[in-house]
């Protein structure tokens, strides 16, 4: 059993797959962090670190002066005793009080994971992949109990944790505060690393040494968003991608976050992830539940890479869900860019037809088929064809289009509503808004408030009508725009501050019950690009737009700083027209199409246009990526060159048993009498032989990782190069 209990030390210790985590049970009732890090297997865990008397740290309750909050290394900090950090844990009782006194009051271990009320988790599909400890925490003055859920992976170093509150009083109090864990950490010899970006250019890799003082990280735009991720993680020092602790924060939430690293006054860090505070609050009557969401963490002693690899493997094959989970993913053409709003029946059929020819496998028509929606002034909400463009309707296109061997998928933005709409001239108190207040657009469009559970039964009505409608195998599920004026006309005054998680757990209802009534169709969401890449939507649609920057260099940043946590089955990623649209930049096709095929490839262009030898290199890019997605989409993935380090790139992707991988290497910009280089690889069998495809050329799998192969040489900028490799023996 991974999970135990020490009476005599009143020690709880978690064992994942090569990792330990460690809590203790003071004599005064309050939990104590002890330890996380590699896997001890003595039942002889390490002690706390002894207690000081510290001036200006009070001694709560306990009269001990050697005792204080203030200084105790936590697992569930609340506000209000002493402890002067930031708390995970706010409360206010009826009588305007905000002090919460958790005590510990109870514990229970079983085998397997527990699913989250309304919210999206990780999951098992055998109990005893998983096991599961629930520690009971009670504030004897509010009547609060506080649950703390602790799941450890079997096969993964991973530890999902999160918190259920229940109101056992007569009198009602609200949670101001109420994050999904809190760790403390022993010193402050650490770094730290978060993703972070705007519109277009989503999830840099940021970087820099911890110091005293908090730094904080999140979102208050109603969506996980472009700015910021819902990840961080602290590293030694001297962690790279293959050496050193590196300790993994990842929140499966995707609106409101925060994530928060402090060090405090005595070098003691504390990390601290969940719903963001600000505009925050949930009323809990007697007997009512609050559930957070799940925050998984991840500990790896083998770099950064190490975690990566833990977070794709869980997120892949535990967190996403459905048929396509295990299946690879079909090479898809999107009209968008090659036709915006204006398009015809005929345009489309003519883009499907140099689409079947050169191998695509699916055509998505994108925004402008529906209501009268000639540009983004008007008709979100509308979900009926648009008859001026598509005359004789969606289920005659879709035919039309499997006609030419391809399966036909269509875009949505179901949380949004146009003003000049039908929907929003028959209900304009559907949208987010406060009365007397101006509704601020964002694209021409505002937010419908899934917080209301009409608004939310309307939007499943009107998008199932339309997938029952057609045959249609996927759909793109965008998002663009985030909130404001953030109320509900269905909640009352002292529940305004709910309006923002109703809206997620709405959006989350809409999603479960959509893709469980339509499991043929591959979902893909979207959020002006990668503006909602996060675990919260992968649990139900296994891909997402990685970002609507398609430019081949600007993605390999962008691709790079996803893959520090989501698997690249995750990652939509596209052939687009040059000179680009978002950068303006012209690079090869070669280039492009190296760069799309680390992702689930596509193309975003007008195939009729293409030159005969565009045409044939496509053929060629689409059947290469055909024998390879497998392996793109299901391998282990390993970042060789950070092109935030300078003008290259470079990963791979390794099979499972080690018997071929996939080296994508990129140069940017070239250089004047640039040196000889050669490129290490990894995750290969030190033992085994690898025959380069295409060549005669043989390599010992230890040759390959520790001396490296050298790099031809390649004129110009923007270059690009693929080599696989197979397992001779």
């Amino acid at each position: 059993m991974p999970i135990f209990y020490q009476e005599s030390s009143k020690q709880f210790h978690l064992q994942a797959k090569e990792t330990s985590y460690i809590i203790q049970i003071l004599p005064s009732g309050h939990l104590a962090h002890v330890y996380w890090g590699k896997k001890l297997h003595s039942r002889h865990a390490p002690k706390l670190p002894p207690f000081i008397d510290r001036p200006f740290s009070p001694n709560t309750g306990s009269g001990k002066r050697m005792f204080s909050l203030d200084t105790l290394p936590q697992e569930y900090p609340a506000y209000g005793q002493g402890d002067y950090r930031h708390p995970a844990l706010e409360t206010e009782l009826e009588n305007g009080s905000r002090i919460t006194d958790l005590r510990y009051a109870g514990y229970r271990i079983y085998e397997g994971k527990p699913q989250l009320a309304g919210l999206p988790a990780t999951y098992v599909e055998q109990q005893d992949e998983a096991w599961t400890l629930e520690i009971e925490l009670k504030d004897q003055i509010s009547g609060l109990q506080a649950t703390l859920l602790y799941s450890v992976f079997e096969q993964h170093n991973a530890l999902a944790r999160s918190v259920r509150f229940l109101n056992n009083s007569d009198h009602s109090l609200k949670l101001a505060r109420a994050l999904s864990m809190s760790v403390d950490m022993p010193h402050a010899n650490y770094d730290a690393l978060h993703l972070a970006g705007t519109w277009a250019k989503e999830r840099h890799v940021e970087r820099s040494a911890v110091t005293s003082g908090s730094k904080s990280i999140g979102s208050s735009r109603g969506a996980s968003s472009h700015q910021y991720n819902p990840f961080v993680a602290l590293l030694q020092p001297n962690a790279d991608e293959d050496h050193g602790d590196v300790y993994g924060f990842s929140l499966v939430y995707s609106g409101n976050f925060s994530a928060t690293i402090e060090v405090d006054p005595f070098y003691h860090t504390r990390v601290s992830m969940g719903i963001n505070p600000f505009d925050f609050t949930w009323l809990l009557e007697p007997g009512e539940t609050f559930q957070t969401p799940e925050a998984v963490l991840v500990y790896s002693a083998e770099g950064l890479g190490g975690m990566s690899r833990t977070f794709h493997k869980l997120y892949r094959t535990r967190l996403c869900r459905g048929i396509y989970r295990d299946q690879s993913r079909p090479v898809l053409i999107n009209n968008w860019e090659a036709t915006y709003f204006d398009f015809s029946e005929e345009k489309i059929e003519a883009i499907a037809k140099a689409a079947g020819e050169l191998g695509i496998e699916l055509f998505v028509l994108d925004d402008g088929w529906f209501g009268r929606r000639n540009d983004d002034t008007s008709s979100l909400g509308d979900w009926y064809v648009n008859r001026d463009k598509l005359p004789h309707g969606l289920d005659h296109l879709a035919k039309r289009v499997n006609e030419q061997g391809l399966q036909f998928g269509l875009w949505f933005e179901p949380e949004m509503v146009s003003p000049d709409s039908d929907l929003y001239r028959a209900h304009p108190d559907w949208c987010l808004h406060v009365p007397g207040r101006d509704r601020t657009l964002g694209r021409n469009q505002l937010v419908l408030d899934l917080s209301r559970e009409d608004v939310c039964a309307e939007v499943v009505r009107r998008v199932s009508s339309i997938l029952a409608g057609a045959p249609i195998s996927y759909v793109k599920w965008d998002m663009n725009r985030h909130m404001t004026e953030i109320g509900s006309a269905k909640l009352a005054p002292n529940r305004q501050k709910e309006t923002a998680h109703r809206y997620m757990l709405g959006l989350y209802r809409i999603m479960d019950e959509i893709t469980a009534a339509f499991p043929h169709v591959l979902f893909e969401s979207c959020s002006g690009g990668g503006g909602r890449f996060d675990p919260g939507i992968l649990h139900y649609m296994p891909q997402t737009w990685t970002s609507d920057n398609t430019d081949a260099v600007a993605r390999l940043k962008i691709q790079y700083g996803t893959s520090l946590v989501y698997p690249v089955s995750a990652m939509g990623v596209h052939i687009s027209a040059v000179p680009n649209h978002q950068m303006h930049r012209s690079t090869s096709l070669k280039m492009r199409g190296d760069v799309a095929m680390s992702g689930n490839f596509g193309y975003e262009l007008d195939l009729t246009a293409f030159t005969e030898e565009e045409r044939e290199l496509a053929i060629l890019q689409i059947a290469t990526y055909k024998e390879v997605r497998e392996l793109v989409q299901q391998g282990s993935f390993h970042r060789i060159l950070s092109p935030f380090d300078g003008s290259e790139a470079a990963w791979m992707f390794v099979a499972e048993d080690q018997s071929e991988a996939l080296v994508a290497y990129f140069k940017v910009l070239a250089e004047s009498n640039e040196p000889t280089k050669q490129l290490r690889l990894k995750g290969l069998h030190p033992e085994y032989v690898y025959e380069m495809e295409g060549t005669d050329e043989r390599y010992g799998g230890d040759e390959l990782m520790y001396a490296g192969i050298f790099l031809p040489d390649l004129h110009g900028d923007f270059q690009s190069l693929l080599w696989r490799f197979k397992a001779v023996k």
